[in-house]
């Protein structure tokens, strides 16, 4: 509580002030509410929080926050002994492992009275429900865009890519105008394998992990073109090689922290469109990002565009107070005071109060709205974005995946021996973990 209020005080700008038990009658309702994020996140939720408190007499809010390592290992065992907060944010992903059957968290819609509903398409809706329950409302969308330093480009003389032709192409490119150590994109291990599972499902039509059911959804022949492009955007210098990455800092290590990238040697990143600030925040003035086209296939059979909710609120299941924990949810949402404290601290607000509120204040950036403009016109598309499998996320396949290219990456597997272990040893995991 001391931590909750030094913080408080010190985002107001305000001195700590310590009052003795006996002044405030205590709370007569308490909700615990946890979340992970870093101090910016932090502040400004604890300042939506004490507003909720302010226009909720009696009522107080438990913050439990941290950094976002260890707090799933944390929730898990709260779930597992049913004393998990009653509310928490969440990855869309963990609702494959906390309500398989729709009944790990209470069902918002038996509390719809208290939410803001009305200001979510019904496809966000769509994305919080399990087994035809509302177990968690989307926080932001987000999706894979690709991001430019045209700064660069313009040096070497060259058209930001548009495709795949002139994406595979730029890696030569770009080197022989400006040297051995540029590179068109960098090559985070995970960015590298999402945009090649995009070439995949436009060709094939395939994710690798099935959309509704617990198995490989790719071909042994798509699998092994996942592994043939993501070793053709090395082999052609249009990424960043692994070990070259590991090199510098550890292969994980933030494309904003990398040195190549803040000197626009790498030009271009695959990435988040909730991290855009972060890409551009180590990048000079002068060398600001631009958004790319996603690059598209004649006849491509999916948008092969990677898209999910960022951030979700749900109600723990256990929650003796569902009405009151739905209306906190509703607070934080859509709100316009929580709204305005909140800002952009959880991405571009899905509900669509508070987006047009930022887009009439001025206060989302040029290039993030742009990405986000991208993104929702290819959801409102007759194509859309696919709804990835969330176990395609889960944590133990995930270091299946990245396992098994890192053993292309270093050279160490053929594309036939690689794409085999992504069949079966997937199928083999999904079976497990399902």
């Amino acid at each position: 509580m001391l931590k909750r209020r030094a913080l408080l005080a010190a985002a107001a700008g305000a001195p700590v002030a310590l009052q003795a038990p006996w002044v405030h009658a205590q709370p007569q309702r308490v909700l615990r509410m946890a979340w992970w994020g870093g101090a910016g996140r932090h502040a400004a939720t604890l300042k939506a929080l004490a507003l909720f408190e302010q226009r909720h007499p009696g009522v107080r809010i438990k913050a439990e926050y941290m950094g976002f390592n260890g707090y799933l290992e944390r929730l898990t065992a709260q779930v597992a002994g049913g004393s998990e907060p009653d509310v928490m944010q969440i990855n869309w992903a963990w609702l494959a492992m906390f309500s398989k059957r729709g009944n790990g968290f209470t069902d918002l819609d038996a509390h719809a009275a208290r939410l803001p509903l009305d200001q979510f398409a019904p496809a966000d809706l769509q994305l919080g429900r399990v087994a035809g329950k509302l177990n968690a409302l989307p926080v932001s969308y987000t999706a894979r865009v690709l991001l430019w330093n045209q700064h660069t480009f313009a040096r070497a003389g060259l058209p930001l890519p548009a495709g795949w032709d002139e994406l595979f192409a730029a890696g030569e490119r770009l080197r022989a105008a400006l040297g051995p150590q540029h590179y068109p994109l960098d090559g985070e291990l995970y960015d590298m394998m999402l945009l090649a599972q995009a070439w995949v499902q436009q060709r094939h039509g395939m994710a690798y992990v099935h959309p509704t059911e617990a198995r490989v959804g790719m071909t042994p022949a798509a699998a092994q073109d996942w592994v043939r492009i993501y070793r053709q955007l090395i082999d052609r210098q249009v990424a960043t090689p692994l070990p070259l990455r590991a090199s510098l800092g550890g292969a994980e290590k933030p494309t904003e922290q990398q040195a190549d990238w803040t000197t626009g040697r790498w030009a271009g990143n695959y990435a988040w469109d909730s991290v855009i600030a972060l890409r551009s925040s180590t990048l000079p003035k002068d060398q600001p990002l631009a958004l790319g086209r996603f690059p598209r296939m004649a006849g491509a059979l999916d948008s092969g565009m990677f898209g999910r909710p960022s951030l979700m609120y749900a109600v723990g299941r256990n929650c003796r107070e569902p009405d009151l924990a739905a209306a906190l949810i509703g607070h934080l949402l859509a709100d316009p005071e929580a709204a305005r404290l909140l800002g952009r601290t959880r991405g571009v607000p899905a509900a669509r109060g508070p987006f047009q509120a930022l887009v009439a204040g001025g206060q989302l950036p040029p290039l993030e709205l742009a990405a986000h403009e991208q993104i929702q016109q290819q959801r409102r598309s007759a194509e859309g974005i696919g709804l990835p499998n969330p176990l395609f996320e889960h944590a133990r396949l995930h270091r299946l995946m990245r396992e098994v290219f890192e053993t292309v990456a270093y050279g160490k597997a053929s594309d036939a021996d690689a794409a085999r272990r992504l069949v079966d040893e997937g199928n083999a995991m999904l079976r497990r973990i399902r």
